[in-house]
């Protein structure tokens, strides 16, 4: 009895599931930090703030003119010199928008233009913008009294030639006339206007032959007068030169 006992018992602890080695620790509580949470919310809605901001001021754009080819000053602005872009709006700046045509069509560049610039109503104005100190002077010269491809917009350097300008040098006598020839001889070795500004090439004549050339040049009224004596009678020829302060 006491052996089956035994075996009995033996079986039945047999039977009964093993007991752990050891207990685990109670895992310690997560230590929260309000201050870090409110941070990382504060950074998030900062984030989406400037991503709205950006978004609308994208969308706060305006179409605007712009040029695809240089615009010589005193010269309007034809429909092949123009292209569209659209550019952030500026109450500040005077813009001038595709709806405003036809007034554009009536100005004139107060000074070179050129290529890829955003036109601005301070670009132009009515008369072609002629500044004060400054005057327009149409000169007709010959062929061979200016460089080929003269364009407007650009520099050049006015000077005076034929009799007037070879004969004064010399003639020395008088005081008179001797005085006005000596201007002359200066005018021949120095440049009437040592910077002025095609503003207007004109047409040039070709018929029969003639290679004349209708210029306007702009210069500063100092000048003028002697310009005007000179082309009027027909003994002035241009020479481009680099662009400068005249």
């Amino acid at each position: 009895m006491k052996v089956q006992e035994r075996g009995g018992a033996g079986t039945h602890r047999g039977s009964v599931p093993g007991q752990p080695v050891g207990e685990r620790l109670p895992a310690p509580p997560r230590e929260r930090k309000p201050a870090l949470a409110a941070l990382a919310v504060l950074l998030i809605l900062i984030g989406a703030l400037g991503a709205t901001v950006l978004v609308l001021r994208a969308g706060d754009r305006v179409e605007v003119y712009k040029l695809r080819n240089d615009v010589a000053a005193g010269h309007a602005v034809q429909d092949g010199d123009l292209t569209t872009v659209m550019v952030a709006a500026d109450d500040g700046t005077h813009y001038i928008h595709p709806g405003e045509r036809e007034a554009l069509r009536k100005l004139r560049a107060k000074s070179n233009l050129y290529s890829g610039s955003i036109l601005v109503g301070e670009m132009f104005a009515e008369d072609g913008g002629l500044q004060a100190g400054k005057a327009a002077v149409g000169v007709s010269l010959k062929e061979g009294q200016y460089p080929t491809n003269l364009k407007d917009g650009e520099t050049v350097a006015v000077y005076r030639v034929g009799s007037s300008a070879g004969g004064s040098s010399s003639t020395g006598k008088g005081s008179g006339s001797s005085g006005s020839g000596n201007s002359g001889s200066t005018s021949g070795n120095s440049p009437l206007v040592q910077h002025a500004v095609v503003s207007d090439t004109g047409t040039q004549d070709k018929s029969f032959g003639s290679g004349n050339l209708a210029v306007t040049l702009t210069v500063s009224t100092a000048e003028a007068a002697a310009l005007t004596q000179a082309a009027s009678a027909g003994e002035v020829a241009v020479v481009r030169v680099a662009p400068g302060n005249g």
